[in-house]
């Protein structure tokens, strides 16, 4: 880890103007992934600007109906929140699917939509990674790549976004509100997270000098027929090999709408609006399902470590689909799957 200096900002302005100063300064909040990076040299920012105490801690109810959640929120806090719980069960549920009760009780909101992959190709600083050291090549493609992305991939980067919220997030259509030198925004949230293509050193679309400050939910939260359905290598503290999250609105037995987000398998949430629209005025049942699965997969590409994710994420879109329909939906504290 290299020298840096540490400042506190007092404002949102105060932070914009400090990291303006120092393009090469970085904004800290929980530190649950910022700080892991520098330890290996992954990330050498010259300042970190604590955020951390700006007053972007809570929870509000919006005049449209929906929610507006402050980016110091903590994971741990917006989980158990009684009108996310109540109104937005897919995100509290998500939330909870991922790392630990202590990790949760550090991260905050703002920090889980800028995370970045855990490709150990990236993690490792003698390896080639694009994403780390644009033109050295993608470590990935030919090496081991059993957590790596089978979706929206390019010969530039296979790596895989890793938050499960922000999964939930993106069925939710959730909006991101940022704030920077050219002063405030706001940015939907299919639009925040970018595929790699020839530039997969950018995880999303800020500009220079922007922060989240917010992170607003629509009113629609699917409360009754939705699931959270993440599969992994061992049942608690581990990334996703895949993660679907499904909200569903379902009268006389038909799906009247449906939205179906993916995670573990593409470089941002992968949210496919075609496999939603074949859903929706249907009935809810497997054959459905199975051709949602088909129309979400339809391009999807293996590469050779990881060719089992395209059976795997097919299974757990069905069974993510038959939760909701059900309004069975996956339980987080027992996660045998239902």
């Amino acid at each position: 880890m290299i020298n840096f200096q540490y400042v506190r900002a007092n404002s949102i302005a105060d932070a914009v103007n400090l990291i303006a100063d120092d393009p090469a300064a970085k904004f800290v909040a929980g530190g649950t992934n910022l700080i892991d990076l520098m330890k290996m040299d992954v990330e050498q920012p010259t300042k970190l600007i604590d955020i951390s105490r700006l007053a972007l801690d809570k929870v509000e109810d919006t005049a449209e109906g929906g929610l507006r959640i402050g980016a110091m929120v903590r994971n741990s806090d917006l989980a158990y929140h009684p009108a996310v719980e109540a109104r937005y069960p897919v995100l509290s549920s998500a939330i909870r699917a991922g790392a630990s009760q202590q990790l949760r009780n550090m991260a905050s909101t703002g920090g889980n939509l800028l995370q970045r992959t855990r490709c150990a190709y990236f993690y490792d600083i003698a390896l080639p990674c694009n994403k780390r050291t644009p033109g050295s090549g993608c470590g990935a493609l030919a090496g081991h790549n059993r957590m790596h992305a089978i979706l929206g991939t390019s010969d530039a980067c296979i790596a895989v976004f890793p938050s499960d919220m922000c999964v939930a997030l993106a069925l939710l259509e959730a909006r991101v509100h940022v704030s920077g030198p050219n002063g405030a925004r706001t940015i939907a949230f299919d639009a925040f997270h970018r595929l790699p293509g020839e530039t997969p050193q950018r995880d999303n679309n800020l500009e220079p000098g922007e922060m989240i400050v917010a992170v607003e939910l629509p009113s629609a939260g699917f409360a009754s027929n939705y699931s959270y359905l993440k599969i992994r290598d061992r049942l608690s503290y581990a990334f996703a090999l895949v993660s679907v999250g499904v909200g569903l609105e379902i009268a006389d037995g038909r799906i009247k709408a449906a939205r179906l987000a993916l995670g573990g398998v593409a470089h941002k949430p992968w949210r496919d609006t075609r496999a939603e629209a074949a859903l929706a005025g249907q009935a809810a049942n497997e054959a459905v399902f199975r051709q949602a699965a088909d129309i979400v997969l339809r391009d999807a590409r293996g590469f050779g470590h990881n060719n089992f994710k395209i059976e795997l994420a097919r299974r757990a879109i069905i069974r993510a689909l038959t939760q909701a329909a059900n309004g069975t939906p996956q339980s987080q504290s027992n996660k045998k799957i239902a």
